[in-house]
C-alpha cells in the first residue's frame, strides 16, 4: 500500500482502508485544528516524534472499550470506593497533557507529545473537542487522562499517575462519565495489557468506522465539561479481577501506541 503525503493547503484524507499493514494512513500536513477534527472524524489519528514528519494513522484491527463494561478489580474497587483521590473534568487541561509528556514510555527515551502537539491539542480543548480528567491528592494534581470526543465516540490518548492508582481511578472515573453521557465506546487506538485488562476488545476497522459513523451523528455541540464531580458510589461498575486473561491477547507492558 502506498504511504500518502498531505500538503498544508487541503484537510482531506484517503481511505482508511487505504493504510498500509501497520496502520500508517499519510505522512505530512500540519495540526491545525480543521485538520485534526477532519481526521478524527474518519478514525484517523497522529502520532509522530520530533525526528519525524507528521504521521497518520488508521489501525486494523483497532481496540475499542465500552465505558459501561469497564472490568475493575476488587482492589481498585476499594480504592475508589474510599475518596482517596479527587476527581473532576476539563479543570487542568494543560497540567494533564503535560504530565502525560513528562511519563516515561516503556520503549524509548523519548515522547510522541511534542510541544507542537501539545498546542494543538489544547487548540482542541479550547473549542471543546478535547477533555482531560483529573485526580487530585491533597490538592494536587497526581494523575488524569485526555482524549477527543466527536459526537458520542471518545478517542483516548494518554494517562499518567505520579501516586499509585492515580490514572486508573481517572479511567474508571472517565468511563463512568461517558457511560452515563452516552457515549457508544472509547477508540483505545493501540491495544495494550494494561487497556485489556480494563476490557478493551479488538475490532475489525471496517467494523470500528461503521460504529464511529453511527457515534459521531449522535453528539452534540462541543463545548466544555462543566458538571460536577462523582461521587464515591461505584456499585454501578462491573467488578472483574484484573489478573483474568486479557480479552484481545496482549501482553503486559505494550506500548499504547502502534
Amino acid at each position: 500500500m502506498p504511504v500518502f503525503y498531505l500538503t498544508e493547503e487541503a484537510t482531506r484524507f484517503p481511505r482508511p482502508s487505504l493504510a498500509e499493514p501497520g496502520g500508517l494512513l499519510a505522512v505530512g500536513g500540519d495540526l491545525r485544528l480543521e485538520r485534526l477534527i477532519a481526521a478524527y472524524r474518519r478514525g484517523i489519528f497522529p502520532w509522530y516524534d520530533d525526528e519525524t514528519p507528521i504521521l497518520w494513522w488508521s489501525p486494523d484491527p483497532r481496540p475499542i472499550l465500552f465505558p459501561g463494561q469497564v472490568h475493575v478489580s476488587r482492589r481498585l474497587m476499594r480504592t475508589l470506593r474510599s475518596g482517596k483521590f479527587r476527581v473532576t473534568f476539563d479543570t487542568d487541561f494543560a497540567g494533564v497533557i503535560r504530565g502525560c509528556a513528562a511519563t516515561p514510555r516503556d520503549a524509548g527515551d523519548g515522547t510522541w507529545i511534542i510541544p507542537a502537539m501539545i498546542q494543538a491539542y489544547e487548540r482542541l480543548h479550547a473549542a471543546g473537542y478535547a477533555h482531560s480528567v483529573e485526580t487530585w491528592l491533597d490538592g494536587e494534581l497526581v494523575g488524569g487522562a485526555y482524549g477527543v470526543a466527536m459526537g458520542k465516540a471518545f478517542f483516548g490518548e494518554s494517562m499518567f499517575h505520579t501516586v499509585t492508582d492515580a490514572s486508573k481511578v481517572a479511567f474508571v472515573s472517565l468511563c463512568r462519565r461517558l457511560d452515563a453521557m452516552g457515549f457508544h465506546f472509547i477508540d483505545c487506538q493501540q491495544a495494550t495489557g494494561h487497556l485489556c485488562r480494563f476490557g478493551a476488545v479488538e475490532v475489525r476497522r471496517g467494523e470500528f468506522l461503521k460504529r464511529l459513523d453511527v457515534a459521531r451523528e449522535e453528539g452534540g455541540e462541543p463545548g466544555k465539561w462543566t458538571f460536577a464531580p462523582l461521587d464515591a458510589d461505584v456499585e454501578a461498575l462491573r467488578g472483574s479481577d484484573v489478573d483474568a486473561p486479557d480479552a484481545c491477547g496482549c501482553r503486559p507492558g505494550e506500548r499504547h501506541r502502534p
